[in-house]
C-alpha cells in the first residue's frame, strides 16, 4: 500500500458526487486503516470538505481519526485547524463538539491549546463566533 497515494484518492474523491467518487474513497480509507501511521493526520484532516455530498461516508474518516492515538490526533487537528477552519468549517465544528465532550480529549486539548501560538488562538475565537451565529441560527 501506497499511503500518498490512498491519501490523493481521498483527497481527489472527497466531495462524493458519484457512486465511483464514495467507492474509491471508501476503499482508499479501508486500505490505510490497515496499517495507520500518525504521521498522516494532518493531510486525513484536511480531506474533510463541506461541500461533501455524502455526509455518512465522511463520518468514516471521523471515526478513522479518532481511533488515532488521542495526544497525535488532538495535535494534527490544532496544526491544521487554520486551513480546516478555512475549507470546512462544519467538519471543523463537529470535531471541536466531539473533543469537547470527552473530558479526557478536552483535558489534553487544552493543555495543547495553551502552548499554541497567537494565529490558533484567534482561529479558535473565530470558531466559537462561527459556532455561536449557527447556533443562534438554529434556534
Amino acid at each position: 500500500m501506497n499511503a500518498d497515494k490512498m491519501i490523493h484518492i481521498l483527497q481527489a474523491n472527497r466531495l462524493m458526487r458519484s457512486a465511483s467518487e464514495i467507492a474509491a474513497f471508501e476503499n482508499a480509507l479501508t486500505e490505510l486503516a490497515q496499517n495507520p501511521e500518525n504521521r498522516w493526520l494532518p493531510e486525513l484532516h484536511l480531506v474533510l470538505d463541506d461541500r461533501c455530498q455524502q455526509q455518512e461516508v465522511m463520518w468514516d474518516l471521523i471515526h478513522f481519526l479518532e481511533s488515532f492515538d488521542m495526544k497525535a490526533q488532538l495535535l494534527a487537528f490544532v496544526k491544521v485547524l487554520p486551513e480546516l477552519m478555512a475549507r470546512a468549517p462544519e467538519w471543523t465544528k463537529i470535531l471541536h463538539y466531539r473533543i469537547c465532550n470527552d473530558e479526557s480529549a478536552r483535558v489534553l486539548y487544552e493543555e495543547i491549546l495553551l502552548d499554541q501560538d497567537l494565529e490558533v488562538g484567534k482561529i479558535l475565537e473565530s470558531l466559537k463566533a462561527y459556532i455561536s451565529d449557527n447556533d443562534k441560527a438554529i434556534a
